[in-house]
């Protein structure tokens, strides 16, 4: 597989530095993709970054994941207008395992010559003293140099500590210690990368290169993706609660699985190419099928499927697609019983639930007593809204439709512990307490 073409096709190339294509083409090459532990997860905005490692040791190269103990301390200005927070040692450590974990779920670390490594810069820098480095990689580069970054410019009105204006510096000696330790000959990231990358080639190419020549044997290469954007333009990896995290913890399963599957169609050719590992054929075949039947969202549906079967297992993609045939679909009464115990919690996450008491059962004389007692007028203002509504149609238990307004209270407890109530396409689940 040609690196390059694939990145073409597909979208995902920003920009590069001459000679990077037939590097690659050249032989197998170490490249590298740092990601500061600045949270406990990673997001959807650091996935396309990752996708750039799978892509390069698909094509037979070495990827290399490099997590910025070090630089996690002081933080990229990158795209920031403010001062980041200094994190504690103890979170930043704690970050890292969890960055480490997620990133195992992308790529190979045991496929031979090309297998992936993990690097952490404090391994480097904790050796280093200040006048070391000042000696190592400040004497290399120009103040005149690190102000002509845009990530420094933006900053120069509002204010730019010592401390973030090292930031390139710093990651520019990240370059050259995996280039002298680990003939690491390419960085990648973000567009929004770029100034901070070249400084890394540049203090390779003073230090190495024997001055202002760029011998082909001390040469370093760059190349960058484009920032995922909306076909609107606006800033795409955030659902109305924040970042989408790779961490089930943070973003269910079921969460992360509607976040594909809500995409605008304006924006899913761009998403499945950059965000699945499906061939040209295959996209290409997906969107005439989606362009002659749009509402079936098939292209927001395979989107969904693959990343969410990566991050979360096939198990967390088939959780999730329960859940949304539960919430949204034509589940049977048959799919809430196979759902297990510990599952509910994570289907209905940010769904109405009404704790319901024995006694509370037992006074309700019908269903329109029970809707109008246990969901404490959140679903039902009154007995009279809720006897309407059953008389139209609009109810469910337990996804069986409810005819009769004076019905006896004779149901299924799921689980002998839960029953769904739904007002059209709206749930309410009682719980017994």
């Amino acid at each position: 597989m040609n690196f390059i073409e694939e990145l073409r096709w597909r979208g995902m190339l920003n920009d590069m530095t001459p000679g990077t294509e037939e590097q690659l083409l050249k032989e197998m090459t170490a490249g590298y993709i740092g990601f500061d532990p600045t949270a406990a997860s990673l997001h959807i905005g650091n996935l396309a970054t990752i996708m750039l490692l799978v892509h390069l040791q698909r094509a037979g190269h070495k990827p290399f994941a490099l997590v910025g103990g070090a630089t996690g301390m002081i933080g990229d200005p990158s795209g920031k207008a403010a001062e980041r927070e200094f994190l504690s040692e103890e979170t930043l450590r704690r970050n890292q395992e969890g960055i480490r974990q997620q990133l195992t779920k992308f790529l190979d670390f045991n496929s031979g010559a090309n297998s992936a490594e993990m690097v952490n810069n404090y391994d480097w820098f904790k050796e280093i003293s200040f006048l070391g480095f000042l000696r190592e990689a400040g004497k290399h580069i120009t103040v005149n140099y690190m102000m002509a970054k845009d990530s420094v410019k933006k900053r120069l009105e509002t204010g730019i500590s010592f401390t973030e204006f090292s930031y390139q510096l710093l990651q520019g000696y990240d370059f050259y210690w995996l280039y002298k330790n680990k003939s690491v000959r390419l960085q990648m990231g973000g567009s929004d990368q770029w100034g901070n990358i070249m400084t890394g080639t540049e203090l390779i190419r003073r230090k190495e290169g024997g001055g202002a020549d760029r011998s082909e044997e001390h040469q370093a290469f760059a190349l960058t993706t484009p920032l995922v954007t909306k076909a609107d333009g606006t800033k795409f990896g955030k659902s109305e609660s924040g970042n989408v995290w790779l961490d089930p913890a943070l973003t269910s399963p079921y969460q992360f699985y509607q976040f594909w599957l809500n995409t605008a169609d304006a924006d899913c050719p761009r998403l499945i190419r950059v965000f699945t590992l499906l061939s040209r054929e295959e996209i290409e075949e997906l969107e005439r099928q989606h362009n002659e039947a749009p509402h079936l969202r098939i292209l927001q549906k395979a989107i969904a499927q693959e990343v969410t079967i990566r991050v979360h297992s096939q198990a967390g993609y088939d959780l999730a697609v329960k859940a949304s045939e539960v919430l949204f679909g034509k589940a049977t009464l048959e799919t809430l019983r196979s759902i297990q115990v510990d599952e509910f919690d994570i289907i209905f996450e940010g769904v109405p639930q009404t704790e319901v008491s024995a006694d509370e059962l037992a006074s309700s004389k019908d269903i329109t007593d029970l809707l109008s007692i246990a969901s404490r007028g959140e679903v039902y203002a009154s007995k009279g809204e809720a006897r309407r509504a059953i008389t139209q149609n609009a109810v469910s238990i337990n996804k069986t439709k409810v005819a009769d307004p004076s019905a006896t209270v004779d149901l299924e407890w799921l689980q002998d512990r839960y029953i769904l109530v739904s007002k059209g396409k709206k749930n309410h689940l009682l719980k017994k307490s």
